[in-house]
């Protein structure tokens, strides 16, 4: 028999070993905007034809302005970190509460008036429509953001 103290420490273990199998290696393309792999895991803005598509998110005013307004749109999501932030470039790791999953999320503001972006799941084949829910909110938050700055 298991003594209940041997029990607990056998489940911590356990619960350690998924938290720590869920994160994963930040992948070696971030900042390269590649295409999304063939995966229900990931939604881009590149590839109009793909299934894996979504809509960029547009803006007014310069791009400086529009990057400041997307990180106070990130700060407000509080499981967002920003991991590397050049001048037409964001990358933000997202966690997920209970499992510890981490996406990938990059922005690139290569053409005026334009923020493209890529968001992926680390590992796993299916989110169930996190990313693609989760850049709609963020469309959303920033366009809301952006009337109150008029």
């Amino acid at each position: 028999m298991f003594k209940k103290e041997n029990i607990i420490k056998i489940q911590i273990l356990f619960i350690s070993l998924i938290a720590v199998s869920c994160v994963g290696k930040p992948p070696t393309t971030i900042g390269n905007y590649t295409d999304c792999p063939d995966k229900p895991n990931c939604v881009s803005t590149k590839n109009s034809y793909s299934t894996t598509y979504i809509e960029p998110i547009r803006y007014d005013g310069s791009r400086a302005e529009a990057k400041k307004l997307l990180l106070l749109t990130l700060e407000s999501f509080g499981v967002s970190s920003v991991k590397n932030e050049k001048d037409n470039f964001i990358y933000v790791e997202f966690v997920s509460k209970i499992f510890g999953f981490v996406d990938d999320v990059e922005f690139y503001f290569n053409k005026p008036g334009v923020i493209e972006f890529r968001s992926a799941s680390r590992i796993g084949y299916s989110d169930l429509g996190v990313n693609r829910n989760r850049m709609e909110s963020i469309r959303s938050k920033f366009n809301v953001l952006a009337k109150s700055e008029m």
